[in-house]
C-alpha cells in the first residue's frame, strides 16, 4: 500500500478523493465526513492553513483518507473515511488504524487530537482505544417524516420569517449565533470569514435561511438555516443552524423556528427532514423528540491528550 502526505492535492488527487467520498456515501447513506472536511476536499489547498491529507492508495484506487484540520478551540480534528470494500479485519493492520497512526506521528505541537468516525459502530470504539483514544461527545443525526402533522404545527407558537439577505444581516447574525453557542467546539466562535464561505458556496439559497427579527424591529431575535441535500437518498432537507438569542431563551422560540423550518423543507417537495444534535443536550433532543424526529446514526468524537508526552 501507497501512503501519501500532502498538505497540496494535485487534479488526479482530487478527483480520487471525489469518487472515494461518494462511494461511501452512496453505501452508508449518509456523509463520509464532516462538512468543513468535506468541502476541503474539493480543494487544492484543503481549506485551512496547516491542513493536510493523507491519502492510502492499494495500485490505482484510492482507499482512505485522512484530513488533519486545525480545530477553533486550539485541539487537532482528524476526520477518516475508508472505501466501504476495504473496511474491516484484513488480517493485519486495518486501512483505519494505519491512517490514524501516521496522522498522529506529526503532532508534536498538539497536546490534544479529536477523532471524528462517522455513525461510529463497537469496532471503530475498539480500534479508537488500541490507538490511545477515549469516547468524548457523540452527535446525533435525526430524521423526521415530512410535512408535520397538524397537532405537531400547532404545539408551536407562530413566528414571521424573512430571507436572509447577504450584507445586511451577516453581524447580527454572527452576534447572536456566537452567544447562543459561546463556548461550542464547532458552532461557535463563527468569523465573518466563516460565514462568507459558506454564503458564497454554489448551493446556498438565501431564501433557506429563515430570520426572525424582534417584535420592536431593533434586532435580530433568531434563525433557522436550512439545506437541501439534493444528492442525498432520500433528497433530505437539514436544518443546519438555529440561533435564538439567548436573552430569549426559555420562550418557545426553539420549537417555533424548529417547525417554521420544516415546514419550509417540506413546501419544497422534500419528505424527510434531518438535522444533528450533541447527545448529552438534553433539552435540545427532547425538543427535536416531541416534533416526531428519531435518531438514524451517530458520529462519534474521541479525544487522546498529551500522546507524545
Amino acid at each position: 500500500m501507497n501512503v501519501l502526505e500532502l498538505s497540496q492535492l494535485d487534479d488526479t488527487q482530487l478527483s480520487d478523493l471525489s469518487s472515494l467520498l461518494t462511494r461511501c456515501e452512496e453505501f452508508d447513506g449518509h456523509p463520509a465526513l464532516a462538512e468543513p472536511q468535506r468541502a476541503a476536499a474539493a480543494r487544492r489547498d484543503l481549506g485551512a492553513e496547516g491542513a493536510r491529507a493523507v491519502l492510502a492508495y492499494e495500485g490505482r484506487s484510492l482507499v482512505g483518507c485522512a484530513f488533519i484540520t486545525p480545530a477553533t478551540d486550539g485541539a487537532t480534528a482528524l476526520h477518516v473515511a475508508i472505501d466501504p470494500l476495504h473496511r474491516g479485519d484484513t488480517g493485519g493492520e486495518s486501512i483505519t488504524t494505519l491512517l490514524i497512526r501516521i496522522a498522529l506521528e506529526d503532532q508534536h505541537e498538539h497536546n490534544t487530537v479529536r477523532l471524528w468516525l462517522m455513525a461510529a459502530t463497537d469496532g471503530d470504539d475498539a480500534v479508537a482505544a488500541s490507538l490511545g483514544f477515549t469516547p468524548e461527545r457523540d452527535l446525533l443525526q435525526m430524521r423526521v417524516p415530512l410535512p408535520l402533522p397538524p397537532e405537531v404545527v400547532a404545539s408551536a407558537r407562530p413566528v414571521v420569517t424573512r430571507p436572509f439577505e447577504p450584507g445586511r444581516d451577516d453581524e447580527a447574525w454572527l452576534d447572536v449565533n456566537n452567544r447562543a453557542f459561546a463556548g461550542h467546539p464547532e458552532q461557535g466562535g463563527w468569523t465573518l470569514e466563516d460565514l462568507h464561505e459558506r454564503t458564497t458556496a454554489d448551493s446556498f439559497d438565501p431564501e433557506a435561511f429563515l430570520m426572525v427579527d424582534s417584535e420592536d424591529g431593533t434586532g435580530l431575535l433568531g434563525s433557522c438555516w436550512n439545506k437541501v441535500h439534493y444528492e442525498s437518498r432520500p433528497v433530505m432537507g437539514e436544518i443546519y443552524v438555529i440561533s435564538v438569542d439567548p436573552a430569549r431563551h426559555g420562550a418557545g422560540w426553539g420549537r417555533a423556528l424548529t417547525v417554521a423550518g420544516l415546514q419550509w423543507i417540506a413546501a419544497q417537495g422534500i419528505t424527510v427532514g434531518m438535522l444533528y444534535t450533541t447527545a448529552s443536550n438534553t433539552p435540545a433532543v427532547a425538543l427535536y423528540t416531541s416534533l416526531g424526529f428519531t435518531v438514524d446514526h451517530v458520529d462519534r468524537s474521541y479525544v487522546i491528550h498529551d500522546q507524545l508526552s
